[in-house]
């Protein structure tokens, strides 16, 4: 992977950087990494904000601007929303839950396939994680004392589930299901609200 590609990836995944901490990552020389955000805030993909800090001058953070987002891959784009449009033209919106209710049985069908022989919580999540992650969704798994922790840092199907919302509440219901009904899950950021990333709280 190019130097830039990596960059993008550890400022998308991170929500911002600053040089200092980009250069521990990438093992160069801070003013190499510096070098590398300020040529891609001058293409217009990153941009800075200071943050003050308690001693000395604030720290200067990049993070992705909206050009710097769309260097993302969407995995259906503007295609998925022409067909989803016309599907609900032609048949209606109990049409397109029909599609979409099909989507979600596919997509449970596959990835129960991988998770079922997982004998706990957290070696279903570690399955769900790799799953999601080579579908793009740039997925991590966290843990604190109140369970696990989901997160995506990218949504490939960001455009279509803008426009079908139900896309999203059908991966949820995938989840609840393949963790099981005493298995709790809740959304608390979401990429088409606004926020950076989704990340769901997991417990039991």
């Amino acid at each position: 992977m190019k130097t830039v590609d990596r960059i993008l990836q550890i400022v998308k995944r991170d929500g911002s950087v600053t040089a200092k901490q980009l250069s521990s990552e990438l093992g160069m020389t801070t003013m190499g990494a510096r070098q590398h955000l300020q040529g891609l805030e001058d293409d217009g993909i990153l941009s800075t904000y200071d943050m003050k800090v308690k001693v000395g001058r604030p720290t200067r953070h990049w993070s992705l601007t909206q050009k710097g987002h769309e260097q993302f891959a969407d995995r259906h784009g503007e295609l998925t929303i022409q067909f989803i449009e016309a599907v609900e033209h032609i048949f209606g919106k109990d049409g397109l839950d029909k599609v979409t209710s099909e989507r979600e049985k596919l997509t449970q069908q596959n990835y129960q396939q991988h998770i079922e022989q997982c004998d706990s919580l957290e070696s279903k999540l570690r399955t769900l994680v790799s799953l999601r992650e080579q579908e793009g969704y740039m997925a991590e798994l966290e843990q604190d004392e109140h369970g696990f922790i989901l997160i995506e840092n990218h949504c490939p199907i960001c455009k279509a589930a803008t426009r079908c919302p139900s896309l999203c509440s059908s991966e949820l219901n995938v989840f609840q299901s393949l963790l099981g009904d005493n298995t709790t899950i809740e959304r608390t950021e979401h990429i088409i609200s606004g926020q950076r990333r989704c990340v769901y709280r997991i417990y039991q």
